[in-house]
């Protein structure tokens, strides 16, 4: 049976992420890790070229896309049925159409249209899936001090607006992910608490994707750097997919793609699944 969960994995393209920042800045390099990963398993490849993590400063489209467009344009004109999809990670239209233009199937933008609402009628033009991710603020100030009245109700009722924006905006809801935004603008309370209420999010009908890839609230829990974080994640992403997630984005995918086919052998099928059509 083929499993329900899907693995996004992570190409960084950039000088500066929190995990494995400048090991892959060389076309050629990520190229051959976002290759490696959907040999793997990863079924979606996401490509970014901007850094996120909490202080990061951000950078002109043009910098960013010389970072991602080459490697976009190989990793997307992969042969076979087994070719992995695409996803730019950005926030910035030029971006995203330019990655279009050359293969991108998914735009991951981590703003949720706030810094351009366009993206999701470039998305609708061209057939693309957005994803719609939570953050409180921007990369450089989230962290200061987050605070929620009720951070799964905060964050489902953000996301509700977003939704209804980029259906307004001519996108097919049928094309449209949600991510609340683990570890963007959140303290260690508020993402266990998205993890143990995941499931709450499921009333907008739209799959869920969960980015808990070694971040660090996994080492505050645990005392563990950056590097050595694998069972953190395994755990996370685990009780994620039986809480409701349905898009895994992650570093480690061989590890994880065996973790997931065990935990759904054992979980079995879940009811609140989002029909694969709708995918």
């Amino acid at each position: 049976m083929r499993p329900m969960a899907r693995l996004m994995g992570i190409v960084n393209v950039t000088p500066d992420s929190f995990s494995d920042g400048g090991l892959f800045l060389d076309v050629e390099a990520a190229v051959a890790h976002g290759r490696e990963l959907a040999a793997q398993g990863a079924e979606i490849l996401d490509v970014g070229g901007e850094s996120t993590r909490p202080g990061a400063e951000g950078v002109s489209a043009e910098v960013e896309l010389a970072r991602v467009g080459p490697v976009v344009e190989q990793l997307a004109s992969a042969n076979g049925e087994s070719r992995p999809r695409v996803s730019i990670d950005t926030s910035k239209l030029p971006v995203a159409q330019a990655a279009l233009d050359v293969g991108a199937e998914i735009v991951n933008d981590v703003t949720a249209l706030r810094a351009d609402p366009e993206i999701a009628g470039l998305c609708a033009d061209r057939g693309a899936r957005l994803v719609l991710m939570h953050m409180q603020g921007e990369p450089r100030t989230m962290q200061r001090n987050p605070s929620y009245r009720d951070v799964v109700d905060d964050v489902r009722a953000f996301l509700e607006r977003q939704l209804e924006l980029a259906v307004r905006e001519g996108l097919s809801e049928r094309r449209i992910l949600i991510d609340p935004g683990i570890g963007f603008g959140k303290t260690v309370a508020h993402n266990l608490e998205l993890i143990r209420r995941l499931g709450e999010l499921r009333r907008l009908g739209r799959p869920i994707v969960i980015g808990t890839s070694r971040k660090t609230f996994i080492g505050k829990l645990t005392g563990r750097e950056v590097t050595d974080r694998l069972g953190g994640t395994v755990a996370s992403n685990v009780l994620a997919l039986r809480t409701g997630a349905d898009v895994f984005r992650v570093h480690d995918v061989a590890e994880l793609r065996q973790a997931l086919a065990v935990a759904e052998a054992i979980l079995g099928r879940r009811d609140w699944r989002v029909p694969a059509a709708a995918r």
